[in-house]
């Protein structure tokens, strides 16, 4: 196979171009769903092909394959050649890549059980567990409609190009997502979707204590609906738990510091952004707020330490201490904006082409414990998790809707409140931050963008932090 992908190279290199990549991706995965205890249908994917990119005379072509001769290669190559000679006459500024270093390297995560040696019964047991601790009589609620869905994906890929890289990297991830719909007589409806998910093997899912987990989030669901009251509507103080921080972070720092949004590349297939090239420098926030988005932590659900260009993964700080610091990059806004990439570039397959994603994204710890964020709040509300959320297409005007949720008064938490609204805009969300926690907890999602879709596996977190004097209600 790596000889397949050196091939590759090497025949689009014959054609004369000033660059060229291949990219090898081997998945199999698995989607294992209980419906109302009913199983469905078990979802099985397997995939396995060669990706090609050149870079002739300041344009980009891309063609992939999974006919793996070398006869289908040489198609592909030609495909990907002719296709950026067609596009020269549409682009006005020659596309250049960023001078990266040449990598020679073989990662993988560490799986002490491989998901490949799971069967599906083992699988579907893990699933009736939890079905079975979402007993009416245990969560004290009624739940009409219950979705449990525990899926895995194993990825092994090979990369090369003609500067010399070669990079094997093997990752599995496994991950649960529950969807949970409460009901109670004269208190009408709610719901709950959540999501677990690390690399990792079969260990990983065994440390999550799944019916614990789903139990109290559906207990939480019938509390919520038999004694939350009317959240309050007027300005007041926030806390915000670690789920609502990380959702923050990915929305209105992570997507608009992506910086083919920020040149507008994105307009058409996933948005705009309201930070502009030269923004570097400017503040967004109070000193409390810092922000970094990093591939690198281990067991992470958006782990690697190569991305689908070569370069080597590190943490990106793009917002420090309030101030904007840097962009999600990949080696064609690097050039563009005269720096290196942060290898920021994914593909979730073969026959994508790799684009600029978020990997984990969450705010880094404060000094404050958890309890001190509450102590000092007067009057105010603790927002735990989130119930929905919406955001324009610059990532500007901003919605967030409480799920669990808490009233403040004098310093102690007292009554559940119902939908808590906190409308606001990026730069007054992140000014209006006073105090961040110490504990930091991540929540794993899967994050949409590009045309045709790609849906990559991430982080996004944070610990909870305190919001001063801001609008709830909408």
């Amino acid at each position: 196979m790596e000889d397949l992908v050196r091939y590759a190279v090497d025949s689009a290199s014959s054609k004369g171009v000033e660059y060229a990549e291949a990219r090898l991706h081997i998945d199999s995965g698995s989607g294992v769903t209980l419906t109302n205890g009913t199983p469905e249908p078990v979802q099985l994917a397997k995939a396995k092909g060669i990706a090609v990119r050149v870079l002739v005379d300041g344009t980009l072509g891309f063609a992939a394959t999974n006919d793996l001769s070398r006869e289908s290669l040489n198609e592909a190559v030609d495909v990907a050649y002719r296709m950026a000679k067609a596009a020269k006459r549409l682009v006005t500024k020659p596309i250049g890549l960023s001078k990266e270093r040449a990598e020679q390297a073989n990662w993988e995560d560490k799986a002490r059980r491989s998901i490949l040696d799971v069967t599906i019964q083992e699988k579907l047991q893990v699933l009736e567990e939890i079905e079975k601790s979402l007993n009416p009589s245990v969560v004290k609620v009624d739940l009409p409609s219950r979705t449990l869905i525990l899926f895995d994906d194993v990825t092994d890929r090979y990369f090369a190009n003609t500067e010399g890289s070669k990079i094997h990297g093997t990752v599995s991830r496994i991950g649960l997502l529950f969807i949970l719909t409460a009901s109670e007589l004269g208190k009408g409806i709610i719901q709950r979707i959540g999501q677990k998910g690390e690399t990792g093997g079969w260990e990983r899912l065994k440390e999550w204590d799944l019916p614990k987990l789903v139990s109290e989030e559906a207990a939480t669901l019938g509390k919520i609906l038999r004694e939350a009251k009317q959240a309050p509507r007027e300005e007041l103080d926030l806390v915000l738990g670690s789920e609502v921080t990380g959702i923050i972070c990915h929305e209105s720092c992570g997507h608009p510091q992506e910086a083919d949004r920020i040149l507008g590349r994105e307009a058409a297939q996933a948005g705009e952004s309201y930070v502009k090239p030269d923004m570097i420098g400017h503040r967004i926030g109070s000193e409390a707020v810092t922000v970094v988005d990093d591939p690198t932590v281990p067991n992470s659900f958006g782990f690697y330490e190569y991305d689908e260009e070569g370069v080597r993964a590190s943490r990106r700080t793009m917002i420090k201490n309030g101030i904007i610091t840097a962009f999600l990059q990949n080696r064609e806004t690097a050039a563009e904006l005269g720096v290196n990439s942060n290898g920021a570039a994914r593909a979730v397959s073969y026959d994508r082409e790799p684009i600029i994603r978020m990997a984990n994204t969450f705010m880094l710890p404060g000094e404050y414990e958890d309890e001190e964020l509450i102590e000092d709040v007067s009057k105010g509300v603790f927002i735990k998790t989130f119930m929905e959320w919406n955001i324009d297409d610059r990532r500007y005007n901003q919605r967030y809707v409480g799920l669990e949720a808490y009233l403040i008064e004098n310093g102690h938490i007292t009554s559940s409140v119902r939908n808590p609204i906190l409308e606001i805009t990026t730069p007054g969300l992140y000014s209006s931050v006073d105090a961040v926690g110490k504990t930091v907890e991540y929540e794993a999602a899967t994050c949409g963008k590009g045309e045709p879709q790609q849906g990559a596996p991430v982080w996004h977190g944070g610990p909870p932090m305190r919001l001063r004097k801001v609008r709830l209600g909408g």
